[in-house]
Protein backbone atom coordinates (compact mmCIF):
# COMPACT_ATOMS: atom_id res chain seq x y z
CA UNK A 1 0.00 0.00 0.00
CA UNK A 2 1.53 3.29 -1.11
CA UNK A 3 1.60 6.18 1.37
CA UNK A 4 -0.98 8.90 1.02
CA UNK A 5 -0.03 12.30 -0.43
CA UNK A 6 -1.16 15.44 1.41
CA UNK A 7 -1.54 19.01 0.25
CA UNK A 8 -2.04 21.73 2.89
CA UNK A 9 -3.08 25.28 2.03
CA UNK A 10 -4.88 28.28 3.50
CA UNK A 11 -8.54 29.02 2.87
CA UNK A 12 -10.51 32.11 3.81
CA UNK A 13 -8.52 33.97 6.48
CA UNK A 14 -7.07 31.26 8.71
CA UNK A 15 -8.76 27.96 7.79
CA UNK A 16 -6.51 25.13 6.71
CA UNK A 17 -7.50 23.21 3.63
CA UNK A 18 -6.13 19.68 3.37
CA UNK A 19 -6.30 17.30 0.42
CA UNK A 20 -5.59 13.61 0.98
CA UNK A 21 -4.65 11.72 -2.18
CA UNK A 22 -4.39 7.96 -2.64
CA UNK A 23 -1.91 7.37 -5.49
CA UNK A 24 -3.11 3.79 -6.01
CA UNK A 25 -6.77 4.63 -6.72
CA UNK A 26 -6.54 8.31 -7.64
CA UNK A 27 -9.09 9.14 -4.93
CA UNK A 28 -8.68 12.57 -3.38
CA UNK A 29 -10.50 13.70 -0.25
CA UNK A 30 -10.89 17.28 0.83
CA UNK A 31 -11.00 17.55 4.61
CA UNK A 32 -13.97 19.89 4.93
CA UNK A 33 -14.59 22.48 2.21
CA UNK A 34 -13.94 25.95 3.60
CA UNK A 35 -13.76 27.59 0.17
CA UNK A 36 -14.51 25.87 -3.15
CA UNK A 37 -12.15 28.03 -5.22
CA UNK A 38 -9.20 27.43 -2.90
CA UNK A 39 -9.85 23.67 -2.86
CA UNK A 40 -10.15 23.54 -6.66
CA UNK A 41 -6.94 25.53 -7.06
CA UNK A 42 -5.04 23.19 -4.74
CA UNK A 43 -6.39 20.12 -6.59
CA UNK A 44 -5.47 21.63 -9.94
CA UNK A 45 -1.92 22.33 -8.76
CA UNK A 46 -1.47 18.64 -8.05
CA UNK A 47 -3.52 17.33 -10.97
CA UNK A 48 -5.99 15.64 -8.63
CA UNK A 49 -9.77 15.24 -8.87
CA UNK A 50 -11.81 15.53 -5.67
CA UNK A 51 -13.65 12.26 -5.06
CA UNK A 52 -14.75 12.83 -1.45
CA UNK A 53 -15.36 15.60 1.04
CA UNK A 54 -14.88 14.46 4.63
CA UNK A 55 -16.94 16.90 6.67
CA UNK A 56 -16.16 17.26 10.37
CA UNK A 57 -18.93 19.63 11.49
CA UNK A 58 -21.58 22.00 10.24
CA UNK A 59 -20.02 25.44 10.70
CA UNK A 60 -20.13 27.56 7.56
CA UNK A 61 -16.36 27.98 7.34
CA UNK A 62 -16.07 24.18 6.98
CA UNK A 63 -18.96 23.43 4.58
CA UNK A 64 -19.39 26.54 2.44
CA UNK A 65 -17.70 24.91 -0.55
CA UNK A 66 -19.62 21.63 -0.40
CA UNK A 67 -22.22 22.22 -3.09
CA UNK A 68 -19.93 23.94 -5.58
CA UNK A 69 -17.34 21.17 -5.29
CA UNK A 70 -20.02 18.48 -5.59
CA UNK A 71 -21.39 20.11 -8.73
CA UNK A 72 -17.91 20.42 -10.25
CA UNK A 73 -16.52 16.98 -9.38
CA UNK A 74 -19.52 14.81 -8.55
CA UNK A 75 -17.77 13.94 -5.28
CA UNK A 76 -19.30 12.08 -2.36
CA UNK A 77 -19.82 14.09 0.84
CA UNK A 78 -19.42 12.20 4.11
CA UNK A 79 -20.23 13.76 7.47
CA UNK A 80 -21.50 13.38 11.04
CA UNK A 81 -24.88 11.73 11.53
CA UNK A 82 -25.72 14.05 14.40
CA UNK A 83 -25.38 17.13 12.20
CA UNK A 84 -26.78 15.66 8.99
CA UNK A 85 -29.57 18.20 8.55
CA UNK A 86 -27.10 21.10 8.66
CA UNK A 87 -24.50 19.85 6.16
CA UNK A 88 -25.09 20.81 2.50
CA UNK A 89 -25.03 17.99 -0.02
CA UNK A 90 -24.42 15.20 2.49
CA UNK A 91 -24.47 11.72 0.93
CA UNK A 92 -23.30 9.40 3.71
CA UNK A 93 -23.46 9.76 7.48
CA UNK A 94 -20.96 8.54 10.04
CA UNK A 95 -21.31 7.85 13.76
CA UNK A 96 -18.80 7.21 16.50
CA UNK A 97 -16.85 4.01 15.86
CA UNK A 98 -17.85 3.68 12.21
CA UNK A 99 -15.13 2.77 9.75
CA UNK A 100 -14.84 3.00 5.98
CA UNK A 101 -12.21 2.46 3.32
CA UNK A 102 -10.49 5.21 1.38
CA UNK A 103 -8.90 3.03 -1.25
CA UNK A 104 -7.19 0.43 0.92
CA UNK A 105 -6.75 2.85 3.81
CA UNK A 106 -8.97 2.29 6.84
CA UNK A 107 -10.62 5.40 8.25
CA UNK A 108 -12.12 5.33 11.73
CA UNK A 109 -14.64 7.93 12.85
CA UNK A 110 -14.31 9.42 16.34
CA UNK A 111 -17.19 11.52 17.60
CA UNK A 112 -15.87 14.50 19.57
CA UNK A 113 -18.74 16.71 20.78
CA UNK A 114 -17.74 20.01 22.30
CA UNK A 115 -17.11 22.66 19.66
CA UNK A 116 -20.36 21.49 18.09
CA UNK A 117 -22.76 18.81 19.28
CA UNK A 118 -21.93 16.30 16.56
CA UNK A 119 -18.33 17.08 15.57
CA UNK A 120 -16.36 14.09 14.27
CA UNK A 121 -12.68 13.47 13.58
CA UNK A 122 -11.27 11.17 10.91
CA UNK A 123 -8.48 8.79 11.95
CA UNK A 124 -6.57 7.12 9.11
CA UNK A 125 -5.57 4.21 11.26
CA UNK A 126 -2.64 2.58 9.47
CA UNK A 127 -1.33 5.92 8.24
CA UNK A 128 -1.38 7.39 11.77
CA UNK A 129 -3.14 10.54 10.58
CA UNK A 130 -5.84 12.39 12.50
CA UNK A 131 -7.94 15.13 10.97
CA UNK A 132 -9.19 16.89 14.10
CA UNK A 133 -10.64 20.09 12.59
CA UNK A 134 -11.90 22.26 15.47
CA UNK A 135 -11.67 19.75 18.31
CA UNK A 136 -7.91 19.70 18.89
CA UNK A 137 -5.52 22.40 17.72
CA UNK A 138 -1.81 22.78 18.16
CA UNK A 139 -1.65 24.01 21.77
CA UNK A 140 -5.39 24.53 21.90
CA UNK A 141 -8.89 23.14 21.53
CA UNK A 142 -12.06 24.43 19.93
CA UNK A 143 -14.26 27.02 21.55
CA UNK A 144 -17.30 25.41 23.17
CA UNK A 145 -20.41 26.51 21.29
CA UNK A 146 -22.82 23.62 21.68
CA UNK A 147 -21.68 21.30 24.46
CA UNK A 148 -20.37 21.79 28.03
CA UNK A 149 -16.71 21.58 29.07
CA UNK A 150 -17.05 18.05 30.49
CA UNK A 151 -18.11 16.78 27.07
CA UNK A 152 -15.11 18.36 25.35
CA UNK A 153 -12.76 16.99 28.02
CA UNK A 154 -14.16 13.52 27.35
CA UNK A 155 -13.74 14.03 23.61
CA UNK A 156 -10.11 15.05 24.03
CA UNK A 157 -9.45 11.95 26.11
CA UNK A 158 -10.70 9.83 23.21
CA UNK A 159 -8.03 11.41 21.02
CA UNK A 160 -5.31 11.24 23.67
CA UNK A 161 -5.25 7.43 23.60
CA UNK A 162 -4.25 7.29 19.94
CA UNK A 163 -0.59 6.43 19.17
CA UNK A 164 1.80 9.17 20.23
CA UNK A 165 3.26 9.39 16.73
CA UNK A 166 -0.13 10.27 15.23
CA UNK A 167 0.16 13.35 13.01
CA UNK A 168 -2.64 15.79 13.76
CA UNK A 169 -4.06 18.10 11.12
CA UNK A 170 -6.26 20.82 12.57
CA UNK A 171 -8.69 23.36 11.18
CA UNK A 172 -7.16 26.80 11.79
CA UNK A 173 -3.82 28.58 12.08
CA UNK A 174 -4.32 29.72 15.67
CA UNK A 175 -1.05 28.36 17.00
CA UNK A 176 0.80 31.57 17.80
CA UNK A 177 -2.03 32.89 19.98
CA UNK A 178 -2.50 29.45 21.50
CA UNK A 179 1.18 29.35 22.44
CA UNK A 180 1.03 32.75 24.11
CA UNK A 181 -1.93 31.60 26.17
CA UNK A 182 -0.50 28.17 27.02
CA UNK A 183 2.53 29.74 28.69
CA UNK A 184 0.22 31.60 31.11
CA UNK A 185 -1.28 28.28 32.20
CA UNK A 186 1.92 26.23 32.33
CA UNK A 187 4.74 28.78 32.85
CA UNK A 188 7.36 26.34 34.16
CA UNK A 189 7.10 23.91 31.23
CA UNK A 190 10.46 24.29 29.48
CA UNK A 191 9.36 22.19 26.49
CA UNK A 192 6.39 24.51 26.05
CA UNK A 193 8.54 27.62 26.23
CA UNK A 194 10.92 26.17 23.64
CA UNK A 195 8.01 25.26 21.41
CA UNK A 196 6.49 28.72 21.72
CA UNK A 197 9.77 30.23 20.49
CA UNK A 198 9.84 27.78 17.56
CA UNK A 199 6.27 28.73 16.64
CA UNK A 200 7.04 32.43 16.76
CA UNK A 201 9.96 31.90 14.38
CA UNK A 202 7.87 29.82 11.98
CA UNK A 203 5.08 32.38 11.81
CA UNK A 204 7.57 35.23 11.38
CA UNK A 205 8.74 33.41 8.25
CA UNK A 206 5.17 32.90 7.06
CA UNK A 207 5.35 29.13 7.57
CA UNK A 208 2.50 26.90 8.76
CA UNK A 209 2.48 25.19 12.15
CA UNK A 210 0.58 22.14 10.85
CA UNK A 211 0.81 19.22 11.48
CA UNK A 212 1.55 18.58 15.10
CA UNK A 213 1.88 15.20 16.81
CA UNK A 214 -0.08 13.75 19.66
CA UNK A 215 3.13 13.23 21.66
CA UNK A 216 3.98 16.92 21.37
CA UNK A 217 0.48 17.98 22.36
CA UNK A 218 0.52 15.72 25.40
CA UNK A 219 3.76 17.41 26.49
CA UNK A 220 2.72 21.01 25.89
CA UNK A 221 -1.01 21.53 25.26
CA UNK A 222 -2.68 22.63 28.51
CA UNK A 223 -6.09 21.47 27.30
CA UNK A 224 -4.83 17.87 27.37
CA UNK A 225 -3.07 18.27 30.69
CA UNK A 226 -5.73 19.20 33.24
CA UNK A 227 -4.38 16.42 35.52
CA UNK A 228 -0.87 17.87 35.59
CA UNK A 229 0.12 18.87 39.16
CA UNK A 230 2.05 21.96 38.02
CA UNK A 231 -0.93 23.32 36.10
CA UNK A 232 -3.23 22.61 39.02
CA UNK A 233 -0.90 24.46 41.41
CA UNK A 234 -0.65 27.41 39.06
CA UNK A 235 -4.45 27.63 38.85
CA UNK A 236 -4.93 27.02 42.60
CA UNK A 237 -7.14 24.07 41.71
CA UNK A 238 -5.26 21.14 43.23
CA UNK A 239 -8.39 19.58 44.72
CA UNK A 240 -10.64 20.03 41.67
CA UNK A 241 -11.65 17.41 39.10
CA UNK A 242 -10.02 17.22 35.70
CA UNK A 243 -13.24 18.48 34.14
CA UNK A 244 -13.27 21.52 36.43
CA UNK A 245 -9.64 22.32 35.67
CA UNK A 246 -10.25 21.96 31.95
CA UNK A 247 -13.31 24.22 32.18
CA UNK A 248 -11.24 26.91 33.91
CA UNK A 249 -8.53 26.72 31.26
CA UNK A 250 -11.16 27.04 28.53
CA UNK A 251 -12.79 29.98 30.35
CA UNK A 252 -9.46 31.76 30.57
CA UNK A 253 -8.74 31.18 26.89
CA UNK A 254 -12.15 32.59 25.96
CA UNK A 255 -11.15 35.81 27.71
CA UNK A 256 -7.48 35.87 26.67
Amino acid sequence: MKPLNLEVFLCRTDNFGVLVHDPETGNTASIDAPDADAVKAAADRRGWKISHILTTHHHTDHVEGNLALKEHYGCEIIGPINEAVAIPGLDRTMADGDTFLFGDHTVSVIETPGHTAGHICYHFVDDKLLFAADTLFALGCGRLFERPPADMWHSLQKLAVLPDETAIYFGHEYTLTNASFAVTIDPDNERLRSRAAEIEALRAEGKFTIPTTLALEKETNPFLRAADPAIRRNLLMESKTNEEVFAEIRRRKDNF
